[in-house]
C-alpha cells in the first residue's frame, strides 16, 4: 500500500509515483499535438502562393478542423472514460499522423478541408479533453503545479515545431514538410499514449496528498456535480462564453500573426520566431499563474489572465514593425494564454466538482473550439474586406474584455438553486 500523501509505501519504504510518467506522457502528447496544430500559419503563405487562394478561403480550412475537432473532443471525453485514455489518444495519434502526411498531396481547396477539416481535426480534437483531465485524478496535492506542467507541453510544441515546419518549408518544399513531421507526430503520440493510465488504482495507487482534500477549496467527486447538473447551471454557461471569446482571441493570433508581421516587411523565418517566442513566454505563463492560482485562487487568476490579454492586443495597435515591438506583444500575449489555458480544468473542478470532469471538460472544449474557429476566418475575412488586422486585433481586444467580465461573474453553483 502507498501513503496517500507521501507516496511512501505502509512500511515507510519509498516507492515511485505513476503520476509523474502521467504528467510526462501527457507533456510530450501536448507538445506534438498542438505544436503541430499551430503550424498551420506556417504553411499557410506557400499554400497561397502554389494555389491562389484567399486568407479568407484559406483560414476556413482551419475553422472547419477546429469546429469538427470541437465535436469530436466531446465523444472522446466520453470514449476516454469508458475505454481508457491509452487507446483513445493512440487513434488521435494515428489520425493526426496520417492527415499531415495526407496534405502533402492536396491540390483544391476541397481536399484540404477535407483533410485538415476531418482526419486532422479527429487526432487534434481527442488530445486535450482526454489527457487534460489525468492530472487533477492523479494529483490533488500540487494540482496547479501540476495542470501547469502538463499544460506547458502546448507552449514547448510552439517553441519547437513551428520553426521545424519552417525551415523544413524553406528547405525541402511545403509538401515534403507535412510528411516529416505527419510521420514523427504519428511515432511521438502514438509512443506516449502507452503510458497513459486514467486512474491512479490501475497502478495500485492513490490520489497524491488525497489524505488533504477535506482542506481543499474543491467539490469532490462525492458532492459534486455530474453531466446533466452542472451543463443547466448558469455558471457552466459562464465558462462556455469565457473560453468562447478565448478560442477567438487565440487562434486568430496563432494563424494570422506571422502573416500580420510579413506585412511590415518581416521576413518568413524571422516571423515564426514570433510563434517560437510565444511558446516560451506561453510555458512560463502557464507555471506560474497555475502554481500561484493554488494561493491567490483560481478565479483571481482567471481574471488578470484575460487583463493580460487584453493589454496584448491593445499594444498590437504599436507594433509597426519592429521586431521587439512584436515580441513585447508576444510576451503579454503568451503570459495569458498560458494562465487562462492552465486554470481551465481547475475553474471546473472548483465549480463542479470531479464526477464527470472529461465530459464536462469535452463540452467546454467545444464552446472553445467554435471561438477557435470563429476567430481566423473573421479576422482573414476583416484583412481581406481592409486590407487591415487592424480592425479584427481591435474586436479581438473588446473579447479579451469580455472574457474578464464574465469570470468576474463564475461562483460555485448551488445545487439546491438549480
Amino acid at each position: 500500500m502507498t501513503d496517500r500523501k507521501t507516496g511512501r509505501s505502509s512500511q515507510g519504504k519509498p516507492r515511485f509515483f505513476y503520476g509523474y510518467v502521467i504528467v510526462i506522457a501527457g507533456f510530450i502528447i501536448f507538445t506534438t499535438v498542438f505544436g503541430l496544430n499551430y503550424t498551420y500559419g506556417v504553411f499557410f503563405k506557400p499554400l497561397i502562393a502554389e494555389f491562389g487562394w484567399s486568407r479568407a478561403v484559406t483560414s476556413a480550412a482551419y475553422s472547419i478542423m477546429t469546429i469538427i475537432a470541437g465535436l469530436l473532443g466531446i465523444i472522446a471525453g466520453r470514449l476516454s472514460d469508458r475505454f481508457g485514455s491509452r487507446i483513445v489518444s493512440t487513434g488521435s495519434g494515428i489520425f493526426l499522423g496520417l492527415g499531415f502526411m495526407f496534405m502533402s498531396q492536396v491540390n483544391t481547396i476541397w481536399q484540404v478541408y477535407l483533410v485538415y477539416g476531418v482526419i486532422v481535426a479527429a487526432g487534434i480534437g481527442a488530445c486535450w479533453p482526454i489527457v487534460m483531465p489525468l492530472a487533477p485524478r492523479w494529483f490533488i496535492a500540487r494540482k496547479g503545479l501540476m495542470s501547469g506542467i502538463l499544460a506547458s507541453g502546448v507552449g514547448f510544441g510552439i517553441i519547437v515545431i513551428p520553426p521545424l515546419a519552417s525551415w523544413l518549408i524553406a528547405t525541402l518544399g511545403w509538401r515534403m514538410a507535412y510528411i516529416i513531421v505527419g510521420a514523427m507526430g504519428l511515432i511521438l503520440i502514438v509512443v506516449a499514449s502507452q503510458f497513459l493510465k486514467n486512474e491512479p488504482k490501475q497502478a495500485g495507487q492513490h490520489p497524491f496528498g488525497e489524505n488533504r482534500v477535506a482542506t481543499e477549496a474543491i467539490v469532490t467527486a462525492d458532492n459534486g456535480f455530474d453531466f446533466k447538473e452542472a451543463i443547466r447551471t448558469r455558471q457552466f454557461a459562464l465558462m462556455c462564453a469565457i473560453y468562447f471569446c478565448f478560442g477567438f482571441c487565440l487562434h486568430s493570433v496563432m494563424v494570422h500573426i506571422v502573416p500580420h508581421a510579413m506585412e511590415f516587411g518581416i521576413t518568413a523565418m524571422t516571423a515564426a520566431s514570433i510563434i517560437s517566442f510565444i511558446g516560451i513566454l506561453n510555458i512560463l505563463g502557464k507555471l506560474i499563474i497555475g502554481s500561484g492560482s493554488d494561493k491567490l485562487g483560481v478565479k483571481p487568476s482567471l481574471i488578470g489572465s484575460f487583463v493580460l490579454l487584453f493589454l496584448a492586443f491593445a499594444w498590437l495597435r504599436f507594433a509597426t514593425g519592429q521586431l521587439w515591438m512584436f515580441y513585447l506583444f508576444g510576451a503579454l500575449f503568451a503570459l495569458a494564454y498560458g494562465g487562462i489555458m492552465s486554470l481551465q480544468a481547475l475553474m471546473m473542478a472548483e465549480l463542479f466538482g470531479l464526477r464527470s470532469p472529461a465530459a464536462l471538460l469535452g463540452l467546454l472544449s467545444f464552446a472553445y473550439t467554435i471561438g477557435g474557429a470563429s476567430g481566423p476566418y473573421v479576422t482573414g475575412y476583416l484583412f481581406d474586406l481592409t486590407d487591415s488586422y487592424y480592425l479584427a486585433f481591435l474586436f479581438a481586444g473588446v473579447l479579451a474584455i469580455a472574457g474578464s467580465v464574465l469570470a468576474a461573474l463564475l461562483k460555485r453553483p448551488d445545487r439546491n438553486s438549480q
